[in-house]
């Protein structure tokens, strides 16, 4: 089980590196590329860039939750409560990052709207519905987690 670990860790941090060089380093040029190519939403750039970085703390909050995960089921702890709460915060980063982006759709529609581009409003579409099929995900686990974890400890008393 520990080379599946391995792996997964290995995919959690090729998911992170791409986001943390677009806070880092795109972001901030998506501001002057869209000032230069919206001027007239211009005042508009401050919210939008506050809610894209707002998503990256619970992504990266997420992305540690499936690290502490991967950590529990190495050390043969993947039937315990820290698990359910492992997958109760990847749920509620879900549902953050979509009701963020939600808020984020009107100045797409905007942007879309000036620019002639709808791809940018399905872009963010796609995200939203992203989130909320992983927040779905994460609540089904942490559901049969749970009653796993009941069924155990019935089994562990009866004996």
């Amino acid at each position: 089980m520990k080379r599946e670990t391995l792996f997964l860790r290995v995919v959690v941090f090729i998911l992170g590196i791409p986001i943390l060089g677009l806070c880092i380093v795109g972001l901030p040029r998506l501001a002057q590329i869209y000032n230069s190519w919206l001027p007239e939403l211009a005042y508009l750039q401050y919210p939008l860039l506050i809610v894209l970085y707002a998503t990256a703390i619970p992504f990266f909050f997420a992305l540690y939750q499936t690290l502490k995960l991967l950590t529990y089921i190495d050390k043969n702890k993947a039937f315990s409560e820290l698990s359910v709460m492992a997958l109760k915060n990847i749920k509620h980063c879900a549902t953050t990052i979509s009701a963020l982006y939600v808020l984020i759709i009107p100045i797409l529609y905007l942007m879309a709207e000036i620019d002639d581009a709808p791809g940018i409003v399905l872009l963010g579409l796609v995200i939203i519905f992203a989130s909320i099929v992983i927040a779905v995900f994460a609540a089904v686990l942490q559901k049969l987690l749970k009653n796993a974890i009941e069924i155990k400890s019935e089994n562990d008393l009866t004996v």
